[in-house]
């Protein structure tokens, strides 16, 4: 079954969408597709009009995905090399998140991101990996403005970690520190790392230092490791 998405209720797909069905995999007439909206709703239809500018549609039946019992947001700082978080956002949505959010710390050597460009990749992904939730991608901002989304009653998100290792000191692996079933956030730092204020200032917002193994990580493989291992406990 060919998924698409369409965030719109209405009964025809997007352009880009239109051309791949009719252009690309050549679905026609009476040929069976299935439509996400990005919020679990997940609804299996036929083709009613194959036109490659707008492919419309019949809905035959609605099936509401139920959200995950985790929730896993990483934290991360685009790297400067661009290709390398377009890499990390794609295999971490077809993995399983439900956010992404960018910041820019002391040590950044990338100061602009363009977030429409990851966010086709993020669909993509979805719709590759055959998901009912896009995953919320959030533009970049300020460490410190950062730290002021995460946790507390607002977002919920109860199991902080930075993904940090400090000489000569002994750190808990995260995943044997995080809990089944939890919201986590994990911060993963730039390509110069976190600055001690940086890691000062997380610790007062009370996450917790964890280390993802004993090899010293890319920044955008940190990212995907913590994600992984955060999809792993809770299998």
């Amino acid at each position: 079954m060919h998924l698409f998405y369409q965030p719109e209720p209405v009964l025809y797909l997007t352009e880009d969408d239109s051309r791949h069905a009719v252009k690309t995999l050549r679905l026609g007439i009476g040929d069976s597709i299935a439509i996400t909206d990005g919020h679990g709703n997940r609804h299996s239809a036929v083709i009613t009009l194959a036109d490659s500018r707008r492919c419309t549609f019949r809905i035959i039946d609605t099936h509401v995905t139920a959200p995950r019992p985790f929730s896993i947001r990483i934290c991360v700082a685009p790297t400067k090399n661009i290709d390398r978080i377009e890499w990390f956002i794609e295999k971490a949505v077809e993995i399983g998140i439900e956010r992404i959010s960018f910041f820019f710390g002391q040590h950044s050597e990338r100061r602009v991101l363009k977030l429409d460009r990851l966010e086709k990749i993020a669909i993509a992904a979805m719709k590759q990996s055959l998901q009912s939730f896009r995953p919320q991608l959030d533009d970049a901002v300020s460490f410190s403005d950062l730290l002021k989304t995460v946790g507390g009653p607002t977002f919920q998100e109860e199991q902080l970690y930075i993904a940090h290792l400090p000489e000569n000191e002994t750190v808990i692996q995260l995943a044997r520190a995080a809990t089944t079933a939890g919201r986590y956030a994990v911060l993963i730092g730039p390509e110069g790392d976190f600055s001690e204020k940086e890691i000062q200032q997380s610790v007062a917002a009370g996450f917790q230092m964890v280390t993802l193994g004993p090899n010293r990580l890319r920044t955008e493989t940190a990212a995907l490791t913590a994600c992984q291992l955060l999809n792993f406990i809770n299998t």
